[in-house]
């Protein structure tokens, strides 16, 4: 899939089917179909989605949330962003939910499967890496070539104000990316909470730590915490 093809995609829907169509990093590709096949005990009887992941939510979005990249047994599984990475409901994704929700931007507090109810209203996900990387860990090159697929959904979501990262991966391919359709940001480093107010038109930039269990689980991120970024993101955009 080239560049050019996604620059073709007038809407999110023909954008979604070429991020799926996407075959640009074969290891990715490769490893996402073998989970597939390997697959998690708890979820063995599941057939697994096993392609690059779109991005999802309301079109008409002032907030865009970025992640990482999908769970090997989460969005891989389900085809769908923070979705279904945990079935004690502590996962990234239901805690990702569970704040959404409360925060007014999520019909219920839980992300387990497409179908199951779950929309998000003036929101939406994506992630730097669409296909689940080995160990989580993208490799530069394929956050590179994956860079195609969050340009064209800034440009096809004319109503982002705040752009949300998930963790320190996402902010510093955010501070790359936002420039390259003009909007100027200062130097910043990445912290929970961090604003990062353009030089001029554009949407604002907040990080937060990512709702992985390895920062949930150790207090590290908490539900207040994550709670506090979305309402200043909500008020942010209400300026």
């Amino acid at each position: 899939m080239s560049k050019r093809a996604a620059q073709a995609a007038t809407t999110l829907l023909q954008l979604e089917q070429q991020v799926v169509a996407c075959t640009l990093c074969p290891r990715l590709r490769a490893y996402c179909k073998h989970v597939g096949r390997v697959r998690k005990p708890a979820f063995a009887s599941d057939e697994y989605w096993a392609r690059p992941v779109p991005g999802f939510g309301d079109a008409q979005a002032h907030l865009l949330i970025v992640g990482l990249a999908p769970a090997a047994h989460g969005a891989n599984r389900t085809g769908r962003m923070f979705t279904g990475d945990g079935s004690d409901g502590a996962g990234a994704a239901d805690f990702l939910a569970r704040a959404l929700h409360g925060c007014g931007y999520a019909s219920q507090p839980h992300s387990r499967q497409r179908g199951d109810g779950f929309e998000l209203q003036g929101a939406y996900l994506t992630a730097i890496a669409r296909c689940a990387p080995p160990g989580n860990k993208p490799l530069p090159l394929e956050v590179q070539r994956c860079a195609l697929w969050l340009h064209r959904e800034l440009q096809l979501l004319k109503n982002v104000r705040v752009v949300l990262a998930l963790g320190g991966l996402a902010f510093a391919q955010l501070l790359r990316v936002l420039p390259e359709h003009g909007v100027q940001l200062p130097r910043a480093r990445f912290g929970h909470g961090v604003q990062v107010q353009p030089l001029g038109a554009g949407p604002l930039l907040i990080g937060s730590y990512h709702p992985s269990r390895q920062n949930t689980q150790t207090g590290r991120l908490t539900p207040d915490m994550l709670a506090d970024v979305l309402r200043a993101a909500r008020l942010a955009a209400r300026a």
